[in-house]
């Protein structure tokens, strides 16, 4: 078994969700969101750069308590507006940074990607995407948005990686299959990362 942490990445809010795998069954451990833009001590509500502190910080605490053997989150996709995308892609990063330097496999899915293999629609809407997150996982009550959509991240990954773990078995483990080009899971994976980087006082 292993812990899969989910993470839907934003600069307002961020959702995350954590289950547990054996590759063929998927069990819920824990779900929730993150608001980051709010006006205390900490500095002012619109302070892009404090969102991105406290984002970083929330992820690195998760990954303290729950210790997850691999993270999914999802890709960015074609936003309304070029400014909206740029920060959208800053949280991504903030998200990231925060495990790179445990050497955990981080893996992207596209949002239709990750609807298709939930849903089995890649133009589901949120809210069948949060009903199938409750039938699926067997939640009590329906999740916030955010946090379903990182449940979905986590569950596409856990099924992603049974089936490509399937078809290695099936090519032959002599064969030295890995998932072609038309695979649409993108995985990469930083080892050995410094905690700081030389030169960096």
């Amino acid at each position: 078994m292993i812990t899969v942490l989910g993470i839907d990445p934003g600069s307002v809010i961020t959702g995350f969700g954590l289950l547990r795998t054996d590759g063929v069954r998927s069990f819920h451990l824990d779900h929730g969101h993150w608001s980051l833009k709010r006006s205390d001590a900490e500095g002012p509500v619109d302070d892009f750069n404090l969102r991105l502190g406290r984002l970083h910080n929330h992820i690195v605490e998760l990954l303290e308590r729950h210790q997850p053997d691999e993270i999914a989150i999802e890709q960015v996709f074609l936003s309304k507006s070029v400014s909206s995308a740029l920060k959208l892609g800053h949280a991504r990063g903030a998200a990231i940074a925060a495990v790179v330097t445990r050497s955990l496999p981080v893996s992207e899915y596209t949002p239709r990607t990750i609807k298709q293999a939930v849903v089995g629609s890649g133009a589901a809407s949120k809210e069948q995407v949060g009903r199938m997150m409750v039938q699926l996982l067997g939640l009590s009550e329906l999740p916030q948005a955010d946090a379903a959509d990182a449940l979905a991240v986590a569950l596409c990954h856990c099924h992603s990686r049974g089936s490509f773990r399937n078809l290695a078995n099936q090519a032959g483990s002599s064969s030295g299959y890995k998932p072609g080009k038309g695979a649409r899971r993108r995985s990469v994976r930083w080892k050995n990362v410094p905690a700081k980087p030389k030169g960096i006082t």
